[in-house]
C-alpha cells in the first residue's frame, strides 16, 4: 500500500525500489552472502558480527536493530487501519487495537514458523485480490497507453518512463538523479536490507540445506519482478482516473480530503463488488498481517537472543528464552501500536519506511561486507564503523530539519523531496562507514587468520556444487533473472 502511494508521488520511478532496489541485492545474498550465514550458524546478522568483530559490534547492531523494528512494526497495523477506515468505515483507532490484537494471539503462540506459514499460505490469496486492480482499471484507462495519455493530462511531467528523465534533478517528480537511484538505492539501500536485515535473512536460515538457503532469494527475485504490475500500477491509474486529488498525511487530516497513503484502498472500493471487495480487503490484510508477525517475531528473536541473552541471562534453559521470547511478542505488539500513530506524522508510509531504512539498514551492508571480503578489517573497526554509520545518517536527517538549505548539500539540489533526500543521505552515510572501519582497521590488531574460518572469503571452504546438474545450480538461476531484469528496465527505460 506504501509503494502504491509512492507512485502517486513519483511516478513509475517508484518501480525502481522493486527491481534496481531489490534484484542484485538478492541475487547476490544468494550467490555470495548466504554462503556465510549458513556456514556459520549464527542465527541473526548480529550473531554474525558477534563472530567476525567481537561482542562490540555485535551489542551495538542488535541494538539498532531492535530500535528499528520496533520503529517499523507499526507500518502494517496502521495500512491495516487504513483499509478498515477508506471501505468499511471503521474508526482508524479502533481498527488499529483489533488488528495488533489478532497479530499478537498466533505471533505469541506460533513464533517465526507462524509467521513463515503465514506468509506462504497467503502468498496466492494476496496476488489474486490485488490483480483485480490492475486488470479492471487498465480496462476503464484504455490500457496502457490510455493510462499514460491520462496522466499527461492531469500532471505535468513525466510519469511513466524508469530511466528517461534521470539524467537531471529538475526533469522527474521525484527531484532525484540516476547517481542516486543507482548507488543510493541500487548499491547501499538495496544490499543493506536484502543481505544484512534480520527480518530478510532468518527467513531463508531457516532453510534445511546450503543448496536450498541460496536459492530461496533467488526465486523469490523472480517473483519479485512481477510485484510492480499489482503494486505500482493501482497508484499510476489513482492518477490517471481519480477525480478528487490525493494529498500529504498532514494535510489530509486537516482538510478531511484522502491521503496518498489511501490510494490502495480507494482504487479497491472503485472497482469491486461486495464479494470482490471481501477478496481483496483479505488480500490486503493478509499482506499486512504477515509484514507486523514478521516484524515483531524478529524483534522478540533479537531482543532474546542478542540483548536479553548475552548481556542479562547468559546461558538459561531454552524454555526460560522461549517464555521471554513469547511475552516480548506482546511487547512488540504494544510497541507497535504507538510506531504506528508516528507514522500519521509523515507525508506517507513509505517516506517514514526509507527514512528508517538510511538510519540503520543501508550502512551496516558496508561493515558487513567489508567483513566477509576483507581479512584485514579488524574488530575494533567493526564496531566504530558502525557507530559512525547511524550517528552520520541522523546528523543529517536532523541537519536538514532544522536548516532547510541543507537539502541542497545532502540530496545535491535544492528540489529534492523526501525520497531523494533519503537515498543519498544512506549513500553518505555507507561511505562514512567504510571509510572509518578502513582507516580504523589500518590502526588495529586484527584476528588471526584461523579465527575466520567459515566468515571470510579466502578463509572459509565453500561446498561445490559441480555435481548438479547446470539447471540444478544456483548461478544458473540467477543470470535467468538477471537477463528478465535487464529487459524490463530497457522495456520501460
Amino acid at each position: 500500500m506504501g509503494w502504491a502511494s509512492a507512485a502517486y508521488q513519483y511516478g513509475i520511478l517508484a518501480t525502481h525500489w522493486y527491481w534496481v532496489g531489490a534484484i542484485p541485492a538478492m541475487l547476490f545474498l544468494g550467490i555470495v552472502m548466504m554462503p556465510f550465514y549458513y556456514i556459520s550458524k549464527t542465527h541473526s546478522v548480529p550473531g554474525y558480527l558477534k563472530l567476525r568483530f567481537g561482542e562490540g559490534a555485535r551489542r551495538l547492531s542488535a541494538i539498532t536493530f531492535a530500535a528499528m523494528t520496533a520503529l517499523m512494526s507499526g507500518i502494517n497495523m496502521y495500512s491495516m487501519a487504513l483499509v478498515m477506515k477508506v471501505v468499511l468505515g471503521w474508526d482508524i483507532h479502533f481498527s488499529i487495537w483489533v488488528s495488533s490484537l489478532t497479530v499478537a494471539v498466533y505471533a505469541f503462540l506460533g513464533g517465526l514458523l507462524s509467521a513463515i506459514f503465514n506468509e506462504v499460505l497467503q502468498f496466492v490469496l494476496i496476488w489474486l485480490g490485488a490483480l483485480l486492480i490492475p486488470i479492471l482499471g487498465l480496462m476503464e484507462a484504455g490500457g496502457w497507453n490510455g493510462m499514460v495519455h491520462r496522466i499527461s493530462a492531469n500532471l505535468t511531467g513525466d510519469y511513466t518512463h524508469l530511466w528517461r528523465t534521470l539524467g537531471s534533478f529538475q526533469d522527474n517528480p521525484m527531484g532525484i538523479h540516476w547517481t542516486g537511484i543507482v548507488l543510493g538505492l541500487g548499491w547501499v539501500i538495496s544490499f543493506g536490507y536484502w543481505t544484512t536485515d534480520f527480518l530478510v535473512a532468518q527467513r531463508v536460515l531457516s532453510a534445511r540445506s546450503l543448496h536450498a538457503a541460496r536459492m530461496a532469494p533467488i526465486i523469490g527475485a523472480g517473483f519479485k519482478m512481477m510485484v510492480p504490475f499489482i503494486v505500482i500500477l493501482p497508484g499510476l491509474l489513482g492518477i490517471a482516473l481519480l477525480p478528487e486529488k490525493l494529498v500529504g498525511e498532514s494535510v489530509a487530516a486537516a482538510t478531511g480530503g484522502h491521503s496518498y497513503n489511501e490510494v490502495l484502498p480507494l482504487m479497491l472500493a472503485r472497482y469491486c463488488g461486495p464479494g470482490l471487495l471481501g477478496l481483496g480487503i483479505t488480500a490486503l490484510i493478509a499482506g499486512f498481517m504477515s509484514g507486523m508477525a514478521g516484524n515483531v517475531s524478529a524483534f522478540a528473536t533479537v531482543w532474546t537472543y542478542d540483548i536479553y541473552g548475552a548481556f542479562v541471562r547468559k546461558g538459561a534453559s531454552d524454555s526460560h528464552y522461549v517464555r521471554v521470547g513469547r511475552w516480548c511478542t506482546l511487547i512488540g505488539v504494544l510497541i507497535s501500536i504507538g510506531t504506528a500513530y508516528l507514522v500519521m506524522q509523515f507525508l506517507s508510509i513509505m517516506d517514514y519506511v526509507q527514512a528508517l531504512f538510511s538510519f540503520f539498514i543501508a550502512p551496516l551492508f558496508g561493515t558487513v561486507l567489508l567483513g566477509m571480503l576483507w581479512k584485514r578489517a579488524t574488530p575494533a573497526a567493526g564496531f566504530w564503523g558502525l557507530l559512525a554509520r547511524t550517528l552520520s545518517s541522523v546528523g543529517m536527517w536532523l541537519w536538514v530539519k532544522l536548516n532547510p538549505a541543507a537539502l541542497g548539500i545532502i540530496a545535491l539540489s535544492p528540489n529534492a523531496k523526501d525520497m531523494a533526500e533519503n537515498m543519498y543521505r544512506a549513500l553518505w552515510s555507507w561511505i562514512i562507514c567504510v571509510l572509518v572501519t578502513v582507516l580504523v582497521s589500518l590502526v588495529t590488531r586484527p584476528k588471526p587468520q584461523f579465527e575466520l574460518a567459515g566468515l571470510v572469503y579466502g578463509c572459509t571452504e565453500i561446498p561445490s556444487e559441480h555435481e548438479l546438474k547446470l539447471t540444478q545450480r544456483p548461478i544458473f538461476w540467477a543470470v535467468l533473472v538477471c537477463a528478465v531484469f535487464l529487459l524490463l528496465n530497457v522495456i520501460f527505460w
